[in-house]
């Protein structure tokens, strides 16, 4: 089986990095994997992954070091993967020009449709971080909006662009918009869930 991509992930909590690794590879990736920032620099200059997935507090070099690191010398994208939600680290992620971030506690099943969602964006050709405080991509917002549908309610991937229109229509909303507040949702209701 072909690769559908290669990307790096980085945790220092061994058991979410095991059971990271884990599903994207059984989604048809190749992981490289490091449970701490300086690993993952000697890893992705090595190996040169086309995405990384970093948690943000680590021991040493912090996910956001490690990002800064990708984005200048590499040039490699990057999504975050942790379970801080407050202001001042959004903005933070924003200003590196994070292609997604996701709030733990999140299974693998909500975790795939996301990278799914960033190698669509990155084989699309936008793969160039954002400018700091750009707006996110509104293909962006609905590839993950469409990846919650199709996880929560096992839809393909038009059944929950069906759905979407629908329920856009419903509340007199621009799928745009009706996907931003179900993105906001989920991620309200992640960052609400006791740690």
């Amino acid at each position: 089986m072909t690769s559908k991509g290669k990307i790096l992930v980085v945790d220092d909590d061994r058991l979410v990095l095991a059971t990271v690794v884990h599903g994207l590879s059984q989604a048809g990736y190749e992981v490289i994997d490091a449970d701490n920032g300086d690993d993952a620099i000697l890893l992705a200059r090595e190996h040169r992954p086309e995405l990384a997935l970093l948690d943000i507090r680590m021991e040493g070099m912090s996910g956001f070091d490690v990002a800064e690191y990708l984005r200048q010398s590499l040039q490699t994208p990057f999504m975050f993967l942790s379970a801080f939600a407050d202001e001042a680290t959004l903005t933070q992620v924003k200003e590196l020009g994070a292609v997604a971030y996701l709030v733990k506690p999140l299974d693998i099943h909500q975790i795939v449709p996301a990278v799914e969602s960033a190698f669509a964006n990155i084989k699309a050709g936008s793969n160039t971080p954002r400018p700091a405080a750009a707006p996110t991509d509104s293909r962006e917002i609905i590839a993950t909006a469409l990846g919650v549908l199709m996880h929560r309610y096992s839809l393909s991937r038009q059944e929950a662009r069906t759905q979407l229109q629908a329920l856009a229509e419903s509340e007199q909303r621009s799928l745009d918009d009706q996907a931003q507040r179900l993105v906001e949702a989920v991620e309200l209701l992640a960052a609400s869930r006791p740690a």
